[in-house]
Protein backbone atom coordinates (compact mmCIF):
# COMPACT_ATOMS: atom_id res chain seq x y z
CA UNK A 1 0.00 0.00 0.00
CA UNK A 2 1.50 3.34 -1.18
CA UNK A 3 0.52 6.15 1.36
CA UNK A 4 -2.46 7.61 -0.18
CA UNK A 5 -3.83 4.11 -0.24
CA UNK A 6 -3.14 4.19 3.48
CA UNK A 7 -5.14 6.96 4.61
CA UNK A 8 -8.65 6.50 6.34
CA UNK A 9 -11.41 7.44 3.77
CA UNK A 10 -13.59 9.61 5.59
CA UNK A 11 -16.06 11.72 2.33
CA UNK A 12 -17.94 14.45 3.45
CA UNK A 13 -21.26 13.03 3.77
CA UNK A 14 -23.97 15.49 1.67
CA UNK A 15 -27.06 15.48 1.25
CA UNK A 16 -29.51 16.91 -1.84
CA UNK A 17 -32.53 17.77 -2.97
CA UNK A 18 -34.69 18.09 -6.11
CA UNK A 19 -38.06 19.99 -5.41
CA UNK A 20 -40.41 20.12 -8.23
CA UNK A 21 -43.28 22.65 -9.32
CA UNK A 22 -44.93 23.33 -12.55
CA UNK A 23 -42.33 21.51 -14.24
CA UNK A 24 -39.51 23.10 -12.57
CA UNK A 25 -36.57 22.40 -10.72
CA UNK A 26 -35.86 24.89 -7.33
CA UNK A 27 -32.21 25.54 -7.20
CA UNK A 28 -29.63 27.46 -5.62
CA UNK A 29 -27.41 30.48 -7.20
CA UNK A 30 -24.12 30.42 -4.91
CA UNK A 31 -20.83 31.99 -4.98
CA UNK A 32 -17.75 29.84 -4.87
CA UNK A 33 -14.60 31.22 -5.62
CA UNK A 34 -15.46 34.55 -7.18
CA UNK A 35 -17.87 32.30 -9.54
CA UNK A 36 -22.00 31.78 -9.77
CA UNK A 37 -22.60 28.29 -9.85
CA UNK A 38 -25.91 26.26 -9.87
CA UNK A 39 -26.68 23.59 -7.31
CA UNK A 40 -29.53 21.77 -5.88
CA UNK A 41 -30.51 22.75 -1.73
CA UNK A 42 -27.66 20.50 -0.19
CA UNK A 43 -25.26 20.37 2.14
CA UNK A 44 -23.49 18.42 5.28
CA UNK A 45 -24.93 16.04 7.01
CA UNK A 46 -24.70 17.51 10.93
CA UNK A 47 -24.16 15.23 13.86
CA UNK A 48 -27.59 14.07 15.72
CA UNK A 49 -29.81 14.48 12.85
CA UNK A 50 -30.97 11.67 10.30
CA UNK A 51 -30.47 11.85 5.93
CA UNK A 52 -34.31 13.35 5.60
CA UNK A 53 -33.50 15.74 8.79
CA UNK A 54 -30.56 17.20 7.00
CA UNK A 55 -32.32 17.59 3.69
CA UNK A 56 -35.05 19.59 4.22
CA UNK A 57 -33.34 21.56 6.96
CA UNK A 58 -30.53 22.22 4.19
CA UNK A 59 -33.50 23.04 1.65
CA UNK A 60 -34.96 25.54 3.93
CA UNK A 61 -31.72 27.15 5.19
CA UNK A 62 -30.90 27.69 1.32
CA UNK A 63 -33.97 28.48 -0.64
CA UNK A 64 -36.87 29.39 2.25
CA UNK A 65 -38.84 26.66 1.23
CA UNK A 66 -40.39 23.96 3.77
CA UNK A 67 -40.70 20.72 1.61
CA UNK A 68 -41.98 17.23 2.36
CA UNK A 69 -39.38 14.38 1.49
CA UNK A 70 -41.47 11.76 -0.85
CA UNK A 71 -38.35 9.18 -1.78
CA UNK A 72 -34.82 8.71 -1.92
CA UNK A 73 -33.36 9.38 -5.28
CA UNK A 74 -30.00 7.56 -5.17
CA UNK A 75 -26.66 7.22 -3.44
CA UNK A 76 -23.85 8.99 -5.17
CA UNK A 77 -20.23 8.21 -4.53
CA UNK A 78 -17.99 11.04 -6.38
CA UNK A 79 -14.31 12.39 -5.89
CA UNK A 80 -14.10 16.62 -6.57
CA UNK A 81 -10.73 17.45 -8.68
CA UNK A 82 -8.92 18.18 -5.39
CA UNK A 83 -8.86 14.59 -3.76
CA UNK A 84 -12.28 15.05 -1.28
CA UNK A 85 -14.39 12.15 -1.58
CA UNK A 86 -17.91 12.78 -1.86
CA UNK A 87 -21.10 10.55 -0.75
CA UNK A 88 -23.92 11.89 -1.22
CA UNK A 89 -28.00 11.18 -0.66
CA UNK A 90 -30.42 12.48 -2.83
CA UNK A 91 -34.02 13.08 -2.25
CA UNK A 92 -37.06 14.28 -4.02
CA UNK A 93 -39.75 16.38 -2.39
CA UNK A 94 -42.89 18.37 -2.97
CA UNK A 95 -42.82 22.28 -1.58
CA UNK A 96 -44.79 22.91 1.27
CA UNK A 97 -44.46 26.60 2.38
CA UNK A 98 -42.14 29.51 1.28
CA UNK A 99 -40.28 31.74 4.00
CA UNK A 100 -39.69 34.65 1.67
CA UNK A 101 -37.87 36.93 4.86
CA UNK A 102 -36.00 33.98 5.97
CA UNK A 103 -32.27 34.96 5.29
CA UNK A 104 -30.46 32.28 2.96
CA UNK A 105 -27.35 30.58 4.15
CA UNK A 106 -23.85 32.57 3.36
CA UNK A 107 -22.83 32.27 -0.29
CA UNK A 108 -26.00 31.73 -1.53
CA UNK A 109 -27.06 34.39 -3.84
CA UNK A 110 -30.84 32.99 -5.11
CA UNK A 111 -33.33 30.66 -5.13
CA UNK A 112 -34.54 29.93 -8.18
CA UNK A 113 -36.44 27.56 -10.02
CA UNK A 114 -35.79 26.47 -13.82
CA UNK A 115 -36.98 23.71 -15.59
CA UNK A 116 -34.45 20.90 -16.76
CA UNK A 117 -33.58 22.17 -20.34
CA UNK A 118 -32.83 25.74 -18.91
CA UNK A 119 -30.71 24.19 -16.20
CA UNK A 120 -29.13 21.20 -18.50
CA UNK A 121 -28.51 24.64 -20.55
CA UNK A 122 -26.42 25.95 -18.19
CA UNK A 123 -24.23 23.05 -18.00
CA UNK A 124 -21.01 24.57 -17.68
CA UNK A 125 -22.47 26.38 -14.17
CA UNK A 126 -23.28 23.05 -12.48
CA UNK A 127 -21.41 23.05 -9.08
CA UNK A 128 -20.76 19.26 -9.98
CA UNK A 129 -21.53 16.63 -11.95
CA UNK A 130 -23.73 15.71 -9.39
CA UNK A 131 -26.00 17.81 -9.83
CA UNK A 132 -26.94 16.87 -13.26
CA UNK A 133 -27.01 13.12 -12.40
CA UNK A 134 -29.41 13.63 -9.64
CA UNK A 135 -31.98 15.38 -12.37
CA UNK A 136 -31.26 12.82 -14.72
CA UNK A 137 -31.97 9.99 -12.67
CA UNK A 138 -35.41 11.69 -10.90
CA UNK A 139 -36.13 12.47 -14.55
CA UNK A 140 -35.97 8.90 -15.62
CA UNK A 141 -38.21 8.25 -12.49
CA UNK A 142 -35.68 6.44 -9.95
CA UNK A 143 -37.52 6.55 -6.67
CA UNK A 144 -36.72 4.35 -3.93
CA UNK A 145 -39.08 4.92 -0.85
CA UNK A 146 -37.39 6.76 2.50
CA UNK A 147 -38.10 3.44 4.59
CA UNK A 148 -34.71 1.97 2.60
CA UNK A 149 -32.52 4.25 4.99
CA UNK A 150 -32.58 3.36 8.30
CA UNK A 151 -31.32 5.24 11.88
CA UNK A 152 -30.14 2.76 14.92
CA UNK A 153 -30.29 4.36 17.99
Amino acid sequence: MNAVQSRRWAPHVTVATVVSRAGQLLLVEEEIGGRRLLNQPAGHLEPGETLAQAAMRETLEETGWEVQLTSLIGSYQWTASDGTPFLRFAFAGEPLRHHPAQPLDKGIVQALWLDPVALQAQSARLRSPLVWQVVKDWLGGQRYPLSLLKQLP
